[in-house]
């Protein structure tokens, strides 16, 4: 039980991140919902403007998913209760290679298109993550 009980929310987290490579979330179909959002957060913004912020918004779920993947990974990996960097170091390197496999996965799916920025951006949340992580671990106890 306590290996399913660690173990799952990374399998469920790794679902959702697959699901959000499909066509459902392609830039034409996330922008049919998020530019109009933008425009009435934003009434004064250009096109380009809206444009712009749709790209930032999709680069900051990647950021944003791994760096939560990464945090479920350390935690299903850890084996005491103090930070350790090898953990740490097999979670990052274990979100990276996700990474790789889900750009991979979107060349085959339509509408979408694999980008080594977008796995550097994975990446980067897993590292961020990673730190939140050590941060919190070395953080005294109040």
């Amino acid at each position: 039980m306590p290996l399913l009980r660690r173990w799952l929310p990374v399998v469920v987290w790794a679902a959702v991140i697959f699901t959000f490579s499909t066509s459902l979330f392609s830039h034409d179909q996330t922008s049919a919902i998020v530019l109009p959002l933008l425009g009435f957060l934003f009434p004064n913004a250009r096109p380009e403007e809206l444009r712009a912020m749709h790209a930032a918004v999709r680069k900051l779920a990647h950021f944003s998913e791994y760096l939560v993947l990464s945090v479920l990974l350390y935690r299903a990996l850890r084996a005491g209760r103090r930070w350790e960097l090898r953990t740490a170091a097999v979670a990052l390197g274990l979100a990276g290679l996700y990474a790789i496999t889900d750009e991979v996965h979107q060349v085959f799916v339509p509408g979408r298109t694999a980008a080594a920025l977008d796995c550097l951006i994975d990446f980067s949340g897993a590292a961020a993550g990673q730190g939140l992580v050590a941060a919190a671990r070395r953080a005294p106890r109040v």
